[in-house]
């Protein structure tokens, strides 16, 4: 029995790197159809000496409109026929070609071939990562036509670098997994962003979304011995030390000088998580203990600095503990939140 094909390709993997059933069905077929010349499987056909057809009226069809033609172009074919589905376009615009499964649908129903048997066939998947390939794409696209998108500079988005990250941990630490795959997005999109924006310049300093996952890449192939150099290590704290000194030697090799453990520390962030991250890069090298209680002595309280010396204490303790005050604190004033919205619904509150 005839086959009519529906031959779905991935739009992130490149042009001809097929599955053998793929090409087996493209070589054997009795006609190959496209919908226009500039199918990007088209040169990868060429060169295995597979010939195709452009499919007339095909390119600006509807799913009802298509069926009718390849219906047609079935007849009499001689042997299997093979639609080359155009790529899926990114979040499938208005107007976009009839996606390969509601084609199948319409092939399916009254209209569609009497003689031939439809099928689908997935002639290339995306890896895992395949989707940020789309995201590419889809962020090249706002920067070009959409107004809001388009006037956007890394220092108009700078607030949304931390409100998405707060949105992220909000969505961790309800359990909401969905919500949290959502915030996700949002901070790679921030990523996304910068560095599309990064990309147009041309006075030197503008980089790639590649620049940025190749320095992540070196980095962390770098800074894990352990697992891409033979470095033998006993258990976590051991990486945790050469993650430190390997990050020291770098400073030393950029600058000429080792500075200092605590470099590269953001004093605009939260305080206590400043305080939280100033004590663990010390701890790491090797300050004594003590350093964080004299810290914590600090002034009295007449000067108004007892208070701060207490929380810097409360940190270190933390610290010992092996909990982030950050965090703690934030699980304390959710349950303060709920404790007041009890007594509100309790009728305590005022009116």
């Amino acid at each position: 029995m005839t086959r009519l094909v529906l031959l779905v390709t991935s739009p992130v993997v490149r042009p001809g790197l097929l599955s053998w059933p793929a090409w087996q069905l493209l070589r054997g077929a009795g006609r190959v159809l496209v919908p226009a010349r500039d199918h990007p499987l088209l040169p990868a056909l060429e060169e295995a000496g597979v010939g195709w057809e452009v499919l007339p009226g095909a390119e600006d069809a509807a799913a009802a409109g298509l069926a009718r033609l390849l219906t047609a172009a079935v007849a009499g074919a001689g042997g299997d026929v093979v639609w080359l589905c155009p790529p899926e376009p990114p979040g499938r615009p208005a107007g976009a070609p009839p996606g390969p499964v509601a084609l199948a649908d319409e092939l399916g129903g009254p209209g569609g071939p009497r003689d031939a048997a439809v099928e689908l066939l997935y002639g290339s998947s995306a890896l895992p990562g395949g989707e940020l390939l789309t995201l590419v794409a889809v962020m090249d696209t706002l920067r070009r036509r959409c107004p809001w998108d388009a006037e956007q500079t890394h220092e108009s988005l700078a607030p949304f670098l931390i409100e998405e990250a707060y949105e992220a941990l909000d969505a961790l630490e309800s359990g909401d997994r969905a919500a949290l795959c959502g915030e996700l997005g949002d901070v790679l999109l921030q990523v996304m962003f910068h560095a599309r924006i990064a990309a147009e310049r041309a006075d030197g300093t503008g980089f790639t979304v590649d620049d940025v996952a190749d320095a992540i890449v070196a980095k962390l192939v770098r800074r894990h011995p352990h697992v891409f150099a033979g470095v033998a290590v006993s258990g976590a704290e051991d990486v945790t030390r050469n993650w430190a000194e390997i990050k020291a030697a770098e400073r030393e090799s950029a600058t000429g000088s080792r500075g200092s453990a605590l470099d590269g520390v953001p004093f605009g962030q939260p305080a206590l998580a400043l305080a939280a991250q100033l004590q663990r890069r010390a701890q790491r090298a090797g300050a004594p203990a003590g350093l964080a209680a004299g810290a914590a002595a600090g002034p009295d309280a007449a000067d108004g600095g007892g208070l701060g010396a207490e929380l810097f204490a409360l940190v270190a303790r933390a610290q010992a503990e092996g909990l982030d005050p950050e965090l703690e604190l934030r699980t304390a004033a959710r349950r303060y939140a709920e404790h007041v919205r009890d007594w509100e619904r309790s009728g305590h509150a005022a009116g």
